[in-house]
């Protein structure tokens, strides 16, 4: 008997291990034919003259998709952990078909018919709440994809589509094919000067997996920041600075065509739908509506900031002439005077923290903190993994519901893109017979790996990176709406960070690190003069540190509302132009982020005009915090209005309207500027 194919089996966990890239095709096949006759028969009970009511209509709609969407999610997901040729290759042949069929969906007339019919019917004229905002967003999601255009404008907008999904695939794969394929071999120790020990074991280890003497350096996150960071060695940095920053940028890996394309694709799309520019077309239903609004956001935020940033620079500058650096200052010299600047104001060490900050105890410290704020537990789970070093666990409430399960991928492989993020696997919730569909989701990240007989030692940002994904992940697993699509974090991308940044703030917090921050061989807590120095740095540059956010915002929504791609100047060039005012150094000329920049072009939308929507959330969570600080930082109250309010309710009500419903106001946007030392 033929073995069944394992992305076909809805029941169980998934089973992760049998997946092989032969499987993608037949199985990607299957689940298109029963999305179809899905949408086939809403359309025919129609045509039928079935009445139309919720469940007929809206909820079918919602659950017709389903199987496909979360097929579909677990090989793009392997796709980003497990790369391989093969299912590259095969990830490529099928997407077609897969943006196709959605994109086709709004383009069904008939399907379109069904839910305005239903629309006029006395159910629901009637309806109420999430289920009123859901039919109205769902007419609304109609139009904005494309299902009042005609004729030639209908099926050039479909092809967008089409064309956006395969080019963004192909963005990502070059991405993670050009970060693998580079890697320096180094012999002589003594270029290694200046590194901590963590990072020597950890270049150590590597050369040794490759079989290789000496130490091997890669473009992974956590080797390019320690060499950035601590290396003596000029000419070494230079050499991993020039080629973390051709990334994808030339070769047979050369993405700068393809994000050309994609801006202008998108600007197309935008154009058949009547919106100025792409910008405006995908801000229309998030928090700050329109491109100018966005753009008046980040300008706002620049007067605060660049004055701030300029001092801060020229203090640097300084210091790093008072050391006897070389000068002019190049990029790959920010990093490392700025380190060495900050140990000497604050007498502070970074890699001081890394013994107290074990991967371990972190993971526990995150659990421990959302125990106390909801009431959850959390438990290892004995589920299937993709990779060894891969972990599972559960998730439970204080009735002892099953609300979730996930997976903890948090180590670099070659096969594995770089960054951090959270997905949802399955979404379950709420079932109409009073019992809960746990949900599963993932949290990825490029943290420091373990080096030799120690355990992974983190850095305090990458503390911050579990938290932060931890928080995408509770949107996720405590969501109880039981409308699929308004479940969890389908919500506004400028308020989808909201959840994930405001988790950050207790890795600021002494009694926050206190849930985990302890010496990993002795158990020692962290020492309080450590804690002093750490919190005394916390406002260190953070001028400079919010102009390059607004660099990265600024570039995408230049690019998505004022660039031309009819002109001569390459999108890239054009882009990295616009950046260089966010840098201050001169940055060598076709040297630049953008061939690489994953949350902009790896995907048809992604970030995409929304970049800004980290420092707008951030906006929110230092605002929404602060009831935490004022009511206790712990506080289960105070935690379960948050989990009432946001985390449970999804897309169930508007943004602004949840935060209201928490805060018992609207943000204040000073809020970010006080946290970040910046005010008055």
């Amino acid at each position: 008997m033929t073995a069944p194919n394992p992305l076909l089996l809805d029941d169980g966990p998934i089973p992760f291990p049998a997946i092989a890239p032969e499987h993608v095709e037949p199985a990607v096949t299957q689940r298109l034919a029963e999305a179809q006759a899905a949408i086939d028969a809403i359309k025919a009970a129609h045509a039928a003259g079935t009445p139309l009511t919720w469940d007929g209509v809206m909820e079918a709609l919602d659950r017709a998709t389903v199987p496909l969407e979360e097929t579909w999610t677990v090989v793009d997901h392997l796709h980003s952990v497990c790369f391989s040729d093969a299912l590259d290759a095969v990830h490529q042949a099928v997407q077609p078909a897969v943006t196709a069929f959605f994109s086709g969906l709004s383009l069904d007339e008939a399907l379109y018919a069904v839910v305005r019919a239903y629309a006029e019917t006395d159910e629901a004229r009637a309806l109420t709440g999430a289920r009123r905002r859901h039919l109205d967003k769902s007419l609304e999601a109609f139009v904005r994809q494309g299902a009042e255009l005609k004729g030639a404008d209908r099926t050039r907008f479909a092809a967008i589509q089409e064309s956006l999904a395969a080019l963004g695939s192909r963005f990502g794969a070059h991405v993670v094919k050009s970060t693998a394929a580079w890697h320096l071999d180094l012999q002589d120790e003594a270029r290694l000067a200046g590194l901590p020990d963590s990072a020597r074991t950890m270049l150590r280890q590597t050369a040794e997996a490759a079989g290789v003497e000496g130490w091997r350096v890669t473009l992974t996150a956590p080797v390019v920041t320690a060499i950035l960071t601590y290396a003596e060695d000029r000419a070494l940095r230079e050499t991993v600075w020039r080629a973390y920053n051709r990334r994808a940028a030339d070769g047979p890996h050369d993405n700068t065509p393809i994000l050309g394309q994609m801006v202008a694709l998108r600007r197309e799309l935008a154009a058949l739908l009547g919106y100025d520019d792409f910008a405006d077309y995908v801000l229309d239903p998030r928090m700050a509506r329109t491109g100018a609004g966005a753009q008046a956001f980040l300008d706002a935020l620049e007067a605060r900031a660049r004055p701030a940033a300029e001092a801060e620079h020229a203090a640097l500058e300084a210091f790093a002439i008072a050391r006897g650096a070389p000068t002019p200052l190049q990029p790959w010299d920010l990093s490392h005077h700025a380190e060495a600047l900050r140990r000497e104001q604050y007498d502070f060490d970074e890699e001081a923290l890394r013994p107290y900050l074990p991967f371990d105890r972190v993971l526990q410290g995150v659990y421990e903190l959302i125990h106390r704020l909801y009431g959850v537990t959390v438990t290892p789970d004995d589920l299937p993994v993709w990779h060894d070093s891969v972990q599972a666990f559960r998730i439970t409430d204080a009735e002892g519901v099953h609300r979730g399960s996930f997976y903890a991928d948090f180590f670099p492989r070659d096969s594995k893109r770089q960054g951090a993020w959270m997905n949802a696997l399955r979404t379950g919730g709420p079932r109409a017979d009073g019992t809960f569909e746990p949900h599963v989701g993932l949290v990825c990240g490029n943290l420091t790996p373990p080096a030799g007989d120690r355990p992974a030692l983190l850095t305090h940002r990458e503390v911050e990176t579990v938290f932060h994904e931890f928080g995408h992940l509770v949107h996720h697993l405590l969501s109880t709406e039981p409308i699929r699509s308004q479940a969890g974090t389908n919500v506004a991308w400028d308020f989808v960070e909201l959840p994930s940044q405001i988790m950050e703030n207790w890795c600021w917090e002494r009694e926050g690190l206190d849930l985990f921050a302890a010496h990993w061989d002795t158990g020692e807590p962290l020492p309080s003069d450590l804690f002093d120095k750490l919190l005394a740095t916390r406002t260190f540059r953070q001028g400079s540190f919010m102009l390059r956010q607004l660099g990265f915002g600024q570039v995408d929504m230049q690019l998505h509302r004022r660039f031309d791609p009819t002109g001569d100047e390459p999108a890239h060039a054009w882009g990295e132009s616009v950046l260089r005012a966010y840098v201050p150094v001169d940055v060598p000329a076709g040297h630049g982020i953008l061939p690489a920049f994953g949350h902009l072009f790896a995907g048809p939308v992604g970030y995409a005009a929304g970049y800004y929507s980290y420092l707008w959330a951030a906006q929110l969570d230092a605002d929404a915090f602060s009831r935490f600080q004022q009511e206790g930082l712990f506080s289960r109250g105070v935690g379960q209005a948050f989990l009432d309010a946001i985390l449970s309710r999804g897309d169930a009500d508007a943004p602004d309207a949840l935060y209201r419903a928490f805060m018992g106001r609207d943000p204040d946007p000073e809020a970010l500027l006080r946290r970040a030392g910046l005010a008055g």
